[in-house]
């Protein structure tokens, strides 16, 4: 099944949800670290290896600020546009900063962890 790509009709099937946990973005330089398995996200950057962790598997490894996941429950294509922009847009008008990333079905939004809740409302907004 092929993600949608229309803006609107993700916007009227965006449905947020708030997943449990806290998470980290962590950095890990030099070879590859065990936790990697466990990541919820890991990218390669030329500074170093990224890591999208549960906050209690971190320890030891730099990272700034905690984060709570909203998953967006619809199938978004990779190729869709707006979406991002729209979802982002919302959040920076409420002062809540937004960390998208995209999976291969959804799309991931990592807020400041004390922002969760405005953030899960303000974007529920968006799609009733």
């Amino acid at each position: 099944m092929r993600g949608e790509k229309e803006l609107q009709k993700l916007l009227s099937a965006l449905s947020p949800v708030l997943k449990e946990g806290a998470y980290v973005f962590c950095t890990q330089q030099g070879p590859p670290h065990a936790l990697k398995a466990q990541a919820r996200m890991v990218f390669e950057e030329y500074e170093g290896t990224t890591l999208i962790l549960e906050r209690s598997l971190a320890h030891g490894l730099l990272h700034e600020g905690v984060f709570a996941c909203i998953r967006l429950d619809v199938h978004s294509s990779l190729e869709a546009v707006g979406l991002t922009a729209t979802v982002s847009t919302a959040l920076a008008y409420q002062d809540i900063s937004a960390n998208v990333v995209a999976g291969y079905y959804h799309d991931y939004i990592f807020v400041p962890y004390e922002k969760k809740e405005a953030a899960l409302g303000c974007l529920k907004q968006l799609y009733m």
